[in-house]
């Protein structure tokens, strides 16, 4: 037992840790745990032996009884604890004495080995060895079960969690434990099922329980899960300050020594060895900051993102409100008016049109700064918040997540440089006394002024995120509406609206970047002043001379003044981007959540009751339903009226998604089954939707599937309810989708099932099939039924209460007894239809996909050059030949500084030297004056600065100012290169995405697209251009520094080249890992951003069926994977973080050993040091910055091999302008139509001939072919054999752009956009507002609509039957030859429909219309009419009386 006193404190204990219970008996784990306790007090025996006996022997008592006082101390612990874990007092104890018995041997040591030094050794070993027991041992209690946990070393494997759940200390400070997954991605790619559950406390399923119960804002939520790692990062970075500023230090200490190497060399190899110890001690703290930064940053990343997946559950769904010129619009239309026209026009505009020249877009781009400035000089705020819509959510959850999680990962620099400052500064004064106070006061005016740019940088930031929010708007909507913009022909004008957001977002971003570019020149230019400033104050107002002595090591201290000043303005323009993105998030979390508006007192299960209650759409004043007194129970209850009158309203409000605004609903607290009007379903199989993760009954599935008429459906599926049916059902008919959405709800246990107009998608035969069976069935006995319906012949007989709907309010209508059934409902006595339900074979021979979801594809290997080729020809090739020359420029001037001083220090006392060392600058290297005479005579033109000192400290002036022009010069061009790739691949594969077949929209989920439209395209926008920057620096430096180590000798050549081969080694075992978890890191985000969409689509849905938690639960584990590759990505990187620490400060020691046994001169030894290190350092760094190239690439990569997706053919010749006219035949012949080689024909040898300005019905049975057949007329599907002809002219060879603009399809479900009325009948603006208005009167005119009335998008605050007569209305204000309807009237009433088909007649009377229809009411006036089975035409001929063909029913 561990005494009280000694018990870890409860303050000490991280956010989640995983219990401490034990599993085992003590001593089932006695000989284990005895052993490594004992040993380590055997060690402390033997130490304190050792000690007892030097402490005989020698005359420093002192220095010899406190180790021994501390060897008796680790028997004690030892004796008293027997630790079986390890101990981090036991470690700094025998780290001390090692350490301690270490000096005191080299201290001592002599060249005779006598007994004194025998017995400090012994004990210096023993220490060692002590230390090595104490690190390897675990940080596991032996007795805690290590069941699902990864042995270490073992291979890798998801079913097990991570080895960091039982290591040992070595284990895990030398990352050791990745070594498996470094080795298998070296023999293959690694895939999910290769990599390790994340740990226990990363696991998001504790992380979120536990973030979920504090309380406050999301910052002090934050602060308080994070804080332990937070106060431990900052002691790391005490740490690591230390080891830093001790580095130079002890190098000035070596270099004193290297002079005096002919007398003796031991204080050299001494301070050679401390140099090492302090190095390695830093990397190990850069490695622990690595880990517990990582921790931080992944945890809090994960908590606010499961943090806004639950308030987007429990959110309230507020109606927008349009704003009028807000703040922000307006600002970014200010920003964006000069260039919209020549940016967006010339998009989608034809060869033909004259390009704008370079002064034009010149003079354009600078309209666009300096309006933009002006706008940033007078502030720019966002507008009021709005509830957030797909675009800011998904906005949110990628990068203002990330950007507020970032800063945690960087908290250890709000230590690090401010203290880093004051310590050089510290050192600058110590070094030139007084006038450092000046370089001081300029440091303070420059950090203000920085301090003001970044304000307005920041202000552009709010701005620019909004800009952004609307892109991923405007982008979303367009790819989750692609089909029915192709359909129109209208994905040109929106895909011009996509560029005009981008472009907006782009000329915000380079304004971003030009208040950038002004704050670096700042500080670059301030860093060159300081140096002045204070040489004029040392030289002219002290009237002291610059020496060598003093001009090189102050030039190295404004160095670490320079990097820490130019580090603060951007570490304080990162926290306020970070405040703005926090900001963000807590306005989110602080929308409204749904409130429980029912009373649940005194309420039957299963009973639901309306008093004299009112209610409002969130957002709203208005009410939508008004004075309702209503009672439901058992049974089934009809809910009638028009399109728009409040049925689905009246559904709502019992969901509580309505604000109640008076009177009261009582309900049980109850999962009340919801079936909403457009089937929501998920990427899983028919099992899984229908159960929604209920349990499996197989009796109740059984009857679920039968009475909801899928068993026959089942059976053309290869795998049956265990097929997968794609986003959102793509792999069924609208029929189908709608009988599994009612399944769902008919499974399912709940006492109320609220069911919004299921029957609208189906057959007659079908609908009559499950009124008899299911409506009546067994499986809804006892539960209330409330059926929204336009199908009264059908229902109305057995409905036990009719309800109807006029203008937002409802009245119980006259009860109609159910004395008979659907007249063909049933055959005989209740008997199913067998017609219906029987299991033919010969039906449905077209082969349905096993899957309808292709797995999105990963590259292996590394990068190809492909990929950086396509990315420079982005940038353009001219600007990146430019960034090399300016960098190499800035190279020049970099080293120009440099000599200039040499040259100022020197002018002092004038002695000809030919060689010249800078040992203490950076950029170390060997200049001889007699090789540059044109330089030497320049320089002796310059008066002596004693005499007059000012051209000197002029020249210098204007050195710095040359450096921070060149340097801005330089990321200037990089800014410009970011800003074309980003907007020309953004073009180009929108172009290729809005170009490709349609069937790679069938495969392909909305989130995995959008993930490589934001995402990796929001990489591309971001660091991409810096990573190239960095990686072109590095390699010019390598070079240099390459040169000047081997300008000294070839020995040192060949030691580097040696040491560059093992670098490049150990770089290569750790690239394949990295590259593999990087790309399953991308692949991994599409589930997570697909689980955003399709919760926002059918987050009614959940709420009724209260599978909130479920849903969290699945979102949990998304979450995990995504981390997890994240997580593993950065273990990896710990890995080489710490080999290549440990290697660098090893190559110097090396490299100093041979430079100090080499008998070079002293003065050449030193610059040998100094040029290894830099070397080394180079070598280090290039490695990792062509690491992380390499991994950043990957999301480059991915966007671009949306290049590569297949396009769909193309026809250069337009049809005629008059093609095709209304007289015009529709002709198919012998037409066969598959949607991929692998499958059957979906339509085999079809042929008829359809006559100009008739109506034809198309019927048949679910996945006859009806819409392929459709589809076939859009020509979006290709036709294998045969032809279709429309007015003469084969399909195959007419521009599909300008078919689709000259015939009109009408989906079942209109996809309606965000914006007006008018906006949404006509978005070309091809019509006039006359034309719009009198088509609006004629199909809606009830409603009171107007052209700027205003539609959500989606069309969410209209109903279904609405949405359905925008559409009606687009189709008659096109007046197209040729209308294609899909079930366009199948959510509109029976009266209405009639109405709407008057209208029709009349207005399309000149037009061939083909109807895909289920209700006879829909073709009552067809001319002819197609039965279709099994994709072949069954029947051809006129429609008898709308009803039968050939004696045949024509629902059948």
């Amino acid at each position: 037992m561990v005494p009280k006193v000694l018990e870890r404190p409860s303050w000490s204990r991280t956010f989640i840790e995983e219990p401490q219970q034990d599993t085992h008996k003590p001593d089932e784990t006695k000989p284990i745990a005895l052993f490594r306790p004992l040993t380590l007090c055997a060690f402390a025996v033997v130490g304190l032996c050792l000690q007892t006996g030097l402490l005989l022997t020698t005359v420093q008592k002192l220095w010899i009884a406190l180790p021994a006082t501390a060897w008796a101390v680790a028997i004690g612990y030892t004796l008293l604890l027997r630790p079986r874990t390890f101990s981090l007092i036991l470690l700094a104890l025998f780290m001390a004495l090692f350490a301690s018995q270490c000096s005191l041997l080299v201290k001592t040591w002599q060249d005779t080995f006598h007994l004194e030094q025998r017995l400090m050794l012994g004990t210096t070993i023993v220490a060692l060895l002590a230390v090595i027991m104490t690190v390897i041992m675990p940080m596991r209690k032996p007795t805690r079960s290590t069941f699902g946990i990864s042995k270490p070393f073992s291979a890798p494997t998801n079913d097990l969690r991570s080895p960091e759940d039982n290591l040992t200390f070595w284990q895990w400070m030398t990352f050791s434990w990745v070594s498996p997954l470094l080795k298998l991605a070296k023999k293959r790619q690694l895939d999910e099922e290769d990599v390790w559950k994340l740990p226990y406390e990363y696991q998001h399923t504790y992380l979120h329980n536990a973030f979920r119960q504090l309380k406050g804002s999301v910052l002090r939520r934050l602060l308080v899960a994070n804080w332990f790692d937070l106060v431990f990062l900052t002691l790391l970075e005490l740490l690591e300050l230390v080891t830093n500023y001790s580095q130079p230090l002890l190098l000035q200490q070596l270099l004193k020594a290297m002079q005096h190497l002919d007398i003796e060399k031991r204080p050299a190899l001494t301070y050679a060895f401390l140099i090492l110890f302090v190095r390695v001690v830093n990397a190990q703290s850069e490695v622990f900051s690595l880990w517990y930064g990582r921790r931080c940053y992944e945890r809090s990343r994960g908590e606010m993102i499961t943090m806004l997946y639950e308030k987007t559950l429990h959110r309230k769904i507020v109606a927008q409100t349009k704003a009028e010129d807000d703040e922000d619009g307006a600002a970014l239309d200010r920003v964006n008016t000069a260039q919209s026209t020549d940016e967006n026009t010339p998009l989608l505009a034809s060869k033909a049109e004259k390009k704008s020249t370079w002064s034009q877009r010149a003079l354009t781009q600078l309209k666009v700064v300096w309006q933009s400035v002006r706008l940033g000089l007078k502030g720019v705020d966002v507008k009021k918040q709005q509830p957030a819509e797909m675009g800011k959510i998904m906005n949110l959850m990628r990068y203002d997540a990330y950007e507020v999680a970032q800063r945690f990962w960087d908290f250890q620099k709000l230590v690090e440089k401010p203290i880093g400052l004051l310590l050089s500064l510290g050192l600058a004064y110590r070094l030139l006394g007084w006038p450092a106070l000046l370089a001081v006061a300029v440091i303070v005016v420059g950090q203000i002024l920085n301090y003001l740019l970044a304000l307005v940088d920041v202000r552009f930031e709010k701005v620019r995120r909004s800009a952004t929010d609307k892109r991923l708007q405007q982008t979303s909507q367009y790819i989750e509406s692609i089909r029915h913009l192709r359909w129109y022909g209208w994905q040109i004008h929106w895909l011009d609206n996509v560029f005009k957001a981008r472009q907006k977002e782009l000329n915000l971003r380079l304004v971003a970047y030009i208040w950038t570019e002004i704050i670096i020149f700042n500080n670059t230019f301030s860093s060159g002043l300081i140096t002045v400033s204070a040489f004029w104050a040392y030289t002219v107002l002290a009237k002291r001379q610059l020496s060598v002595d003093i001009v090189f090591p102050a030039l190295e201290i404004f160095n670490l003044v320079q990097d820490n000043m130019g580090d603060i303005p951007e570490l304080i323009q990162t926290l306020l981007n970070a405040n703005v993105a926090l900001k963000r998030i807590q306005a989110f979390m602080d929308e409204p959540d749904k409130q429980q508006s029912a009373n649940v007192e005194m309420v039957p299960e299963g009973h639901v009751e309306f008093r004299n209650a009112s209610f409002a759409w969130p957002g709203l004043r208005s009410n939508v339903l008004h004075d309702l007194t209503l009672t439901f129970g058992p049974g089934l209850t009809m809910v009638t009226g028009e399109v728009a009158s409040g049925k689905s309203a009246l559904l709502q409000a019992i969901l509580g998604e309505l604000d109640i605004s008076g009177g009261e609903l009582l309900k049980p607290q109850s999962p009340v089954a919801y079936c909403a009007q457009t089937p929501w379903l998920q990427s899983m199989t028919i099992r899984d939707n229908i159960l929604f993760n209920s349990a499996y009954e197989p009796e109740r599935y059984r009857k679920a599937l039968q009475v909801c008429a899928l068993i026959h459906d089942l059976a053309t599926f290869e795998k049956g309810d265990l097929s997968p049916i794609g986003e959102n059902g793509i792999g069924l008919s609208g029929g189908q989708k709608a009988r599994v959405a009612l399944a769902r709800a008919i499974y399912s246990h709940a006492s109320i099932l609220l069911l919004d107009d299921p029957l609208s998608a189906l057959d007659q035969q079908t609908s009559e099939y499950i009124v008899s069976e299911c409506f009546q069935g067994e499986l809804v006995k006892g539960r209330t039924v409330i059926l929204v319906t336009h199908r009264t012949d059908l229902c109305a007989p057995i409905a036990n209460q009719i309800i109807s709907t006029t203008d937002g309010r409802a009245e119980p209508q006259q009860h109609i007894s159910a004395e008979h059934t659907p007249s063909n409902g049933n055959a005989g006595d209740g008997v199913p239809n067998p017609n219906l339900q029987r299991m033919d074979t010969k039906e449905m021979e077209e082969a349905i996909p096993t899957k309808f979801e292709e797995e999105e594809k990963r590259q292996r290997g590394e990068i190809k050059a492909r990929i950086y080729w396509e990315y420079l020809k982005a940038g353009n090739l001219i600007l990146w030949g430019i960034a090399v020359i300016t960098m190499i420029l800035m190279r020049v001037v970099i080293v120009g500084v440099t000599w200039y001083l040499k040259e100022f220090s020197e002018a002092y006392q004038r002695q000809p030297e030919s060689l010249t060392l800078f040992a203490f600058h950076e950029y170390a290297f060997i200049i001889s004056e007699t090789r540059i005479p044109l330089l030497r005579k320049l320089f002796d033109s310059l008066p002596s600065p004693v005499v007059n000192v000012m051209p000197w400290l002029v020249g210098l002036l204007l050195l710095y100012v040359a450096q921070a022009t060149m340097l801005v010069l330089a990321m200037g061009v990089m800014m410009v290169t970011r800003y074309c790739a980003g907007r020309t691949l953004f073009k180009a594969v929108m172009h290729r995405v809005s170009n490709t077949n349609f069937r790679y929209y069938d495969v392909t989920p909305v989130g995995r697209l959008m993930n490589r439209l934001t995402s990796d395209m929001g990489t591309v926008d971001g660091g991409i251009g810096w990573d190239l920057f960095g990686m072109m620096w590095a390699s010019i430096t390598w070079i240099v520094s390459i040169t000047v180590v081997a300008s000294v000798t070839p020995l040192f050549l060949a030691v580097s080249i040696l040491l560059t081969i093992v670098f490049v080694r150990v770089f290569f075992q750790f690239l394949p890992a990295s590259q593999s978890l990087r790309r399953l890191e991308s692949v991994s985000l599409s589930p997570l951003m697909t689980n955003f969409g399709a919760l926002l689509s059918g987050l009614t849905t959940v709420r009724s069926f209260r599978a909130e938690d479920r849903f969290q639960e699945k979102l949990i584990k998304v979450v995990d994977t995504f981390q997890g590759m994240d997580h593993f990505y950065w273990s990896v990187q710990g890995w080489l973080t710490y080999r290549y620490e440990v290697m660098s400060a090893t190559s110097t020691l090396i490299l100093t050993v041979i430079a100090i046994y080499t008998n070079l001169s002293a003065g050449l030894t030193a610059f040998v040091l100094v040029s290894a290190q830099k070397f080394v350092s180079t070598t280090h760094n290039l490695c990792r910055v062509y690491g992380r190239l390499q991994v950043n690439f990957v999301s480059v990569e991915r966007v671009i091999e949306l290049l590569d997706l297949e396009q769909e053919p193309t026809n250069p010749v337009p049809p005629p302008a008059w093609w095709p006219s209304y007289g015009g035949n529709v002709v198919f012949e012998n037409v066969t139509i598959r949607y991929a080689p692998h499958l059957e024909p979906a339509l085999t040898d079809v042929s008829f001939e359809l006559k100009g300005g008739t109506n034809t019905a198309i019927v048949g049975r679910t996945g006859s072919g009806k819409s392929t057949l459709a589809a076939a007329l859009l020509a979006t599907v290709p036709v294998e054999k045969g032809r279709i002809l429309i007015d003469g002219i084969d399909l195959a060879t007419v521009d599909r752009q300008a078919l689709r603009t000259r015939i009109t399809f009408l989906a079942q479900e209109p996809v309606l956009f965000e914006g007006s009325l008018r906006h949404n009948l006509d978005p070309t603006k091809e019509h006039s507002d006359n034309n719009c208005k009198n088509v609006i009167e004629r199909v809606a005119g009830k409603f009171g609509w107007t052209l700027a009335t205003q539609v959500e998008a989606g069309g969410r605050n209209l109903s279904q039957g609405q949405r359905q007569l925008v559409g009606l209305a687009r189709a008659i204000l096109r007046r197209s030859s040729v209308i294609i309807m899909d079930e366009a009237t199948a959510s509109i009433d029976v009266e209405t429909a009639w109405e709407i088909q008057r209208v029709l007649r009349e207005e399309l009377k000149n037009s061939t219309v083909v109807t895909i229809a289920h209700r006879t009411a829909a073709v009552r006036d067809a001319d002819n009419a197609i039965v279709l089975a099994n994709g072949r035409l069954e029947s051809f001929g006129p429609a008898a009386g709308g009803s039968e063909i050939n004696g045949e029913d024509i629902h059948a």
